[in-house]
């Protein structure tokens, strides 16, 4: 156990706290997770595993932070925690964040090669890997963890999560494509190279059906829905079974597996290299 950590999960059980103190420790935190040497999730061992101490030094934050007008007054300001400001960028930072109304909170990391479209938000926690780009209205969770080369939509919504401090954060893995209006939720793990078809919805409550292999996957418990490697994922519906003598003749949304990727699939999701 690192001394940071230990020193989070102290004051955190304590409920009197020396505020100059803890802020200390708080602010060394929040710059370890700025430059994403410390995250809410890793992955180890091929396993994602998720740091609680890291989402609890999070809240500490907020426990801490005082309201604060953020901004400036003649244009934009703001109201917020003070513990969370505005992340501001220099060219040396490697990330493009065009002009537009985008944020991104301090506390998050954001990658070299990283693209943000206007207007996005990228929310305390989150961790956004090189190469991706964060379209025009999508938004990255807190604690969301995005990987390399990954292509988030406009709209495309990826949720956060703090409460309840176990739970798993969305996950998403190397190369995928989020299709537009998209929306993962409640600690969806989504494989590297899988492709969501635009308006494509994935929560725990969801089963998603495997039209090739002829297999449905559920979020238990304790293990979130788990979208397979190069799955190529679209809206589809299922129809709703008769119940107590009557034929609704309804169906509910649920997401499907149509394909895996292949080249074709490839030459139609790839990126151009030149907007990079």
């Amino acid at each position: 156990m690192s001394s940071l950590q230990s020193s989070i999960e102290h004051l955190v059980a304590q409920r009197d706290l020396d505020r100059q103190q803890a802020r200390k420790v708080f602010g060394e935190f929040r710059e370890q997770l700025t430059q994403g040497k410390i995250r809410a999730a890793e992955k180890m061992d091929g396993k994602w595993k998720v740091n609680v101490w890291v989402k609890q030094g999070i809240l500490l934050g907020f426990r801490l932070g005082e309201l604060s007008n953020m901004g400036n007054d003649a244009c934009l300001s703001f109201v917020d925690k003070d513990t969370f400001p505005l992340r501001r960028f220099a060219v040396g930072d490697g990330v493009r964040v065009v002009p537009g109304g985008s944020s991104i909170r301090v506390g998050a990391y954001v990658a070299p090669g990283v693209i943000c479209m206007p207007p996005m938000f990228i929310n305390v926690g989150a961790y956004v890997d090189e190469g991706t780009m964060v379209d025009s209205h999508a938004l990255v969770g807190s604690c969301a963890q995005i990987g390399k080369r990954v292509h988030l939509s406009a709209a495309a919504q990826v949720g956060g999560v703090l409460e309840p401090i176990n739970a798993a954060p969305v996950i998403i893995e190397d190369d995928v494509l989020v299709g537009g209006n998209c929306g993962i939720f409640e600690g969806t793990l989504v494989r590297a190279r899988a492709v969501l078809g635009a308006g494509t919805i994935l929560t725990r409550s969801t089963p998603l059906y495997d039209l090739v292999r002829g297999d449905i996957y559920r979020a238990t418990k304790d293990v979130p829905l788990d979208v397979p490697e190069n799955a190529v994922v679209v809206p589809g519906s299922r129809a709703v079974t008769q119940a107590k003598g009557i034929e609704w003749k309804l169906s509910l949304y649920t997401p499907v597996i149509v394909k895996y990727r292949d080249e074709k699939t490839d030459a139609g999701v790839e990126l151009e290299e030149w907007l990079r």
